[in-house]
């Protein structure tokens, strides 16, 4: 798959079934995910893989926080985890290093997050990041071993994606997000620079 076709053509799987991709698959894929940018090579997060029936024990820590009376939003959230055979836990596991802010390393976390989706789509798989209240959950983040200076980003829920056409993405016109620096440092539309020429 050329790298624009992947770019373009990947989606949020919202079905996902077995199988998914196996360690030695995940560690391949993991490993060239970590190329993204990351100033001073830092590496500045750590990954933990869910699946089986560790899925369940991890959906019993996304229940914990609710109140017992409310049965069937625990069961909802205890059932969470089972939507995908691989949950990939995406920590950022910033280091103490002045040079490189925590907002860069924070970056570099969700560039290599990031990476990764694209290179599961690229190999056939589906994903999806998933976020929310168990990423700041006291029970899951004690479950994943999460530290007191890290920070749960949530998880790509990882499986073989269901036979659905790709849904189109709104169109975006670039000229509301991209302007120009002249040189009298005015800024100017990318648009109105493209038809100067």
């Amino acid at each position: 798959m050329e790298l624009a076709d992947a770019v373009r053509g990947r989606r949020s799987a919202t079905r996902l079934s077995d199988p998914g991709p196996s360690d030695e698959e995940v560690y391949e894929l993991v490993t060239d995910a970590a190329t993204g940018p990351d100033h001073g090579l830092l590496r500045p997060w750590r990954l933990v893989l869910v699946r089986g029936e560790a899925r369940q024990t991890l959906g019993d820590a996304f229940a914990a926080d609710l109140p017992d009376d409310d049965e069937a939003g625990r069961a909802r959230a205890a059932a969470k985890p089972l939507r995908a055979p691989l949950l990939v836990s995406i920590i950022c596991a910033p280091r103490d290093v002045p040079k490189v802010p925590p907002w860069e390393q924070l970056a570099s976390a969700v560039a290599m997050a990031h990476n990764l989706a694209l290179l599961l789509h690229d190999r056939g798989w589906g994903a999806m990041w998933r976020t929310g209240e168990p990423s700041r959950s006291a029970a899951v983040r004690d479950l994943l071993g999460v530290g007191p200076d890290e920070q749960l980003l949530g998880w790509l829920y990882v499986g073989t994606p269901a036979a659905v056409p790709a849904a189109e993405r709104p169109a975006l016109d670039i000229a509301e997000k991209v302007s120009v620096l002249g040189p009298d440092g005015v800024l100017s539309p990318l648009a109105g620079s493209l038809t100067a020429r």
